[in-house]
């Protein structure tokens, strides 16, 4: 599968208009980012707090039969995203925190959230994902860094985008070697 890029300087939130992509212009498959996201959403409605610099992204495409279900998708999209960090921070130093965030250092540098929204008789899934490049928010109830705090690399907004693109069409180029067990066991190296 290819996505097709869409970006933006500014939106409210990048899975809002995955939601849009879909509905109104009838796009199956696609990848959205901004440089700059005013209504960042997370878990429960909360608020991603979105600084620019940063990368805000959503996958989405159609739930085929032969896909995995979305529960396992919800292990899946972390595996994914912590195999991109891991180039940047290390893989002894990245681990995922159930049930959408990865951690670097004990200090959250990704979320991960996941939408299912159904259009006629397809369903589709949109993951927003949320990188901190280059700064990150100060938040009470747990820390958080980024990448440059973290590793004094500079990544480059393109290069993450790409990064994920090619990540997420080489998953599903291999979709008949896909085996749950084996991100299962994946996960257990990532607590």
């Amino acid at each position: 599968m290819k996505f097709k890029i869409f970006k933006y300087d500014t939106l409210n939130s990048t899975n809002e208009k995955a939601i849009e992509l879909i509905k109104k212009k009838k796009y199956e498959n696609g990848f959205v980012y901004a440089l700059s996201q005013k209504k960042g959403k997370g878990r429960y409605g909360r608020k991603w707090i979105s600084e620019k610099g940063n990368f805000f992204g959503s996958i989405f495409f159609h739930i085929k039969k032969n896909y995995p279900s979305v529960e396992e998708f919800s292990l899946i999209n972390p595996i994914l995203n912590i195999d991109i960090l891991s180039k940047y921070c290390g893989r002894k130093n990245t681990f995922f925190k159930s049930p959408n965030d990865i951690y670097i250092n004990k200090k959250k540098i990704c979320g991960i959230l996941q939408e299912v929204i159904i259009k006629g008789s397809k369903k589709y899934l949109i993951v927003g994902i949320g990188i901190n490049l280059f700064s990150n928010p100060k938040i009470k109830n747990y820390p958080s860094t980024n990448i440059y705090k973290e590793t004094k690399k500079k990544p480059k907004l393109l290069q993450i985008v790409n990064q994920v693109i090619v990540k997420y069409e080489q998953f599903f180029s291999n979709l008949d070697l896909y085996k749950f067990l084996n991100f299962k066991l994946k996960r257990k190296n990532y607590y």
